[in-house]
């Protein structure tokens, strides 16, 4: 495995469920459920039918809802609203380590998710770590264009006026490391896996990334 040591970036893009916190505390289950409920009563099929729809939908699209646009000419916002109602507050706590650690990072950071900013925001209030980031791009970023998708993240890194090259993208899905990597940014893996090659770091947990790889010299190297 490649080490970062020495590196200087400009920005991190980094995903939000199960790559800064882990999502199975409940997140992503009421989420799933529902997705589901709504899935069923949109199309009015039976529950596990719409399960096996969802699943699909994500597998082939990158999201249910990109599925159901596709497919079911279905209201984004109506959707978006509705599954991610899900009090977050109620599942998550503040937590010290992951400011801890965030605090040290010395470059810009900012949460590239797949889900709404009114989501990401209240994930990030609930753990107490929104003060750490600058931006949010959510699934609404080029009209709800869902990752992987290479044009989606060069078009937010071109917004943020910042070269690949000097980008770190964090997340937990290999498809959207994939996508950074050919881009030229470089990955960082957060997964319990064993360990992969493919990528620049890997980690089992966010807090697991030590600062020291990065440096904030050499700030003046943006695209304008």
């Amino acid at each position: 495995m490649r080490s970062l040591r020495g590196m200087t970036f400009d920005l991190a893009v980094i995903d939000l469920d199960n790559t800064l916190y882990a999502a199975d505390n409940g997140v992503f289950a009421r989420m799933d459920q529902r997705m589901n409920a709504y899935v069923a009563k949109l199309l009015a099929i039976p529950d596990e039918e719409a399960n096996r729809l969802r699943i699909q939908y994500w597998r082939d699209y990158g999201t249910t809802l990109r599925g159901l646009m596709l497919h079911h000419e279905v209201d984004a916002e109506d959707f978006l609203c509705d599954v991610h109602d899900i009090d977050a507050h109620e599942i998550l706590n503040h937590h010290s380590a992951l400011d801890h650690s965030l605090h040290a990072w010395p470059i810009r950071k900012i949460i590239h998710t797949n889900g709404t900013s009114e989501h990401a925001k209240a994930i990030l209030t609930a753990l107490g770590i929104s003060h750490h980031f600058q931006a949010i791009y959510d699934i609404r970023f080029r009209d709800y264009q869902p990752k992987p998708c290479r044009m989606t993240l060069a078009a937010l890194l071109q917004q943020e006026g910042v070269k690949a090259s000097r980008s770190i993208v964090v997340d937990d899905m290999p498809l959207n490391l994939q996508v950074a990597k050919d881009l030229g940014a470089k990955t960082c893996w957060v997964s319990s896996a064993p360990l992969d090659q493919a990528w620049d770091y890997h980690v089992h947990t966010f807090e697991q990334i030590p600062p020291c790889i990065f440096s904030n010299e050499g700030q003046g190297d943006k695209e304008r």
